[in-house]
């Protein structure tokens, strides 16, 4: 069985001092007619990374919701995972081809994941490339395929476009951020585009009082008495950490006290990662005034949030970008962005709220000094910048999109009930067809026997029945 991510409960009402009731009642109002359907979101890893900070506060929504919703993770080996990075990097337009032996190995890893998948799901969404060949080698059944696409893939290698276009025949829907996006030939026919968003409620993004903020740097060792500015970020090529310590150094000509801190999440599923950070640590280890930070030595979410409430300027230097939570989240917090034109930054900035979109290194600097010498165009930047991330990238909205696009495949293909086949019952909790030796615990409910293969779904089914029977 593939890895399940626990998550906790999260009710939806908690969201409405933040997006207003009038919005709340229609999530609820929207989602009420997918109450008891089955969702699974599947991905590469737990942490690092915006995908798996999505999913740590959807999933709790969307079963609060009343849905059925899991979180998965799939499983490889080191050879797989390097492979996949090849492939993200080459559907963001990277040049290293992909050879035989690394198609091999990501053929080899998906047919595993495939036999693990064994739960049936009325709506199957698929993250990002490395699980996109799920579908070859599970097959569709009664589910309803929705491949997401967190990167920019407007101009993919072709060969490596080309490799997993194959995977792609089959799925219902495809979901990109941005139109751009849409690779040539896409074999899907319906395309939707819903940017991502944060979570305002989660650690990262609570507000933090400063005092607060800065007893947190100072503890970790980063002085608030000198200016500081930071970017957030995975140790990526594509984030270009490299050029912000270049932009750093030319503004540390003009304020030769600032600070710079880099703080990087390091991802199960980024070997590479490891090697960008040990580039980063190589140039920065001359300058004490540079910190660099990773989530394995204890820089977490609340850690983040400090650096982001507390910085001058959050920098996001990115060359390719799907999204770039990190943009919305020093928003959220008041703080202005000087960002690379890259991927979805933009569209996070609208008409110039929020900081100052650059080009280059040289342009980055000069974006930094003026934020830092204009301190009330900062806050003003700042400040519209916020007042848009509330109006669009907050979690609920997210969560309204997707529970539309699920609503629209259903009109497309009605889900019909899983009757009992030729008297096999079925799980109710993971809706798989069960023999009776394969049955491990029954539980009564309201005068009728339910039958479990696992005490898993034995426990999820006695925390809440009526969830799971509330079926088409």
């Amino acid at each position: 069985m593939l890895q399940l991510v626990d998550v906790v409960s999260q009710d939806p009402r908690t969201f409405e001092q933040v997006i207003g009731s009038r919005k709340l009642e229609e999530l609820v109002a929207l989602a009420k007619p997918l109450r008891g359907l089955r969702v699974l979101h599947l991905n590469a890893t737990p942490y690092g990374g915006g995908v798996s900070e999505i999913l740590r506060s959807a999933i709790p929504l969307l079963n609060d919701l009343g849905l059925v919703a899991d979180w998965k993770i799939i499983s490889g080996n080191d050879e797989f995972f390097d492979v996949t990075k090849r492939i993200h990097n080459g559907l963001q337009g990277a040049r290293e081809p992909l050879n035989e032996e690394q198609k091999a190995t990501y053929m080899a890893n998906s047919e595993l994941n495939a036999r693990a998948f064994e739960e049936e799901y009325d709506f199957v969404f698929i993250n990002d490339p490395q699980p996109a060949a799920m579908l070859e080698y599970k097959g569709r059944r009664s589910g309803r395929w929705i491949g997401r696409c967190h990167i920019d893939t407007s101009e993919p290698n072709p060969q490596v476009w080309s490799f997993v276009l194959g995977y792609l025949r089959g799925y219902d829907a495809a979901v990109f951020t941005l139109p751009d996006f849409v690779p040539p030939d896409l074999p899907i026919d319906l395309v939707r585009f819903i940017p991502p968003a944060i979570d305002p409620l989660s650690p990262k993004n609570l507000d933090l009082p400063d005092q607060l903020a800065r007893q947190i740097l100072d503890w970790i060792g980063v002085s608030v008495e000198h200016p500081l500015i930071t970017q957030v970020s995975r140790f990526d090529p594509w984030k270009d950490p490299l050029g912000v310590i270049a932009a750093y150094r030319i503004v540390r000509e003009h304020v030769p006290d600032l600070q710079l801190a880099l703080v990087g999440s390091m991802a199960l599923d980024d070997p590479q990662g490891w090697d960008i950070y040990r580039e980063i640590s190589s140039e920065s280890e001359a300058d004490p005034l540079i910190h660099v930070f990773t989530n394995l030595t204890g820089v977490g979410n609340i850690e983040v949030n400090a650096f982001q409430a507390i910085s001058r300027v959050v920098v996001q230097k990115s060359i390719r970008e799907g999204f770039g939570l990190v943009v919305s989240e020093a928003l959220w917090k008041g703080t202005p962005v000087v960002a690379g034109r890259a991927g979805g930054i933009p569209l996070q900035f609208g008409d110039g709220d929020g900081g100052i979109l650059v080009d280059s290194v040289d342009q980055c600097a000069q974006a930094i000094l003026q934020l830092l010498d204009r301190p009330d165009e900062a806050r003003d930047r700042g400040r519209r910048g916020r007042e848009r991330v509330g109006q669009h990238f907050l979690i609920p909205r997210l969560l309204l999109n997707e529970v539309m696009l699920m609503e629209e495949l259903i009109r497309k293909r009605p889900i019909e009930a899983q009757p009992e086949t030729d008297g096999v019952p079925r799980d109710p909790v993971c809706g798989m067809a069960i023999t009776v030796d394969q049955i491990v615990v029954t539980a009564m409910f309201q005068g009728q026997e339910y039958r479990f293969d696992s005490e898993y779904c034995h426990r999820r089914f006695l925390a809440s029945p009526e969830r799971y029977l509330i079926r088409p």
